[in-house]
């Protein structure tokens, strides 16, 4: 529902759509973005012309990667697919999604314990938009069910091989955050 407990969707440094088209916000921290992330927003543009990839900002959170690390990395690991969008808002994310014309919002759902928080935003989402935003959840592919962003990040932080885990140039950003060997 939020990324950071201030600010509005006026800090968004995404377009709105320049005509009709289906757009779906996909939002997170992305902390980093996995091969999970990558399998979510490949399988939304199955069914949207437009994927808006947002990064919450959220003061309250200390991640590892800053803001504009992580919009990089995004934009490395989506490539050369001109139908995303990479951008990152404060506020709520409602407003954001309105400020660049989505009538979606992307979860991705990996396991029932995300069930419950995920119904409880998507319903307030519904709730703060009268019925004009939806959510849709995504399980994912299999072969990407365990990954998460804080797995990764701990995994790396040891010295762990997370070559399968995130995209090449996401591996050499959190090897050089981990450098030196302090595992703190």
């Amino acid at each position: 529902m939020t990324a950071g407990s201030t600010g509005s969707a006026g800090g968004s440094t995404a377009r709105p759509p320049a005509s009709p088209q289906r757009t779906a916000v996909y939002a997170g921290s992305f902390d980093p973005i996995t091969r999970g992330h990558e399998d979510l927003m490949r399988r939304s543009l199955e069914f949207v012309d437009r994927l808006v990839v947002a990064v919450a900002i959220n003061s309250a959170k200390q991640p590892l990667f800053d803001v504009d690390e992580r919009l990089a990395l995004i934009r490395t690991a989506a490539g050369s697919e001109s139908r995303v969008e990479v951008c990152s808002f404060t506020g709520l994310l409602v407003d954001f999604a309105r400020s660049v014309g989505a009538r979606l919002i992307i979860r991705g759902l990996r396991a029932v314990s995300d069930f419950e928080y995920e119904f409880q935003m998507a319903l307030m989402n519904r709730h703060l938009t009268a019925g004009r935003l939806e959510t849709v959840f995504m399980v994912p592919s299999l072969d990407t069910t365990y990954i998460s962003s804080s797995i990764v990040r701990e995994v790396a932080r040891y010295g762990g091989d997370v070559s399968g885990l995130v995209h090449p140039r996401v591996a050499e950003a959190l090897r050089a955050k981990f450098a030196g060997g302090s595992a703190a």
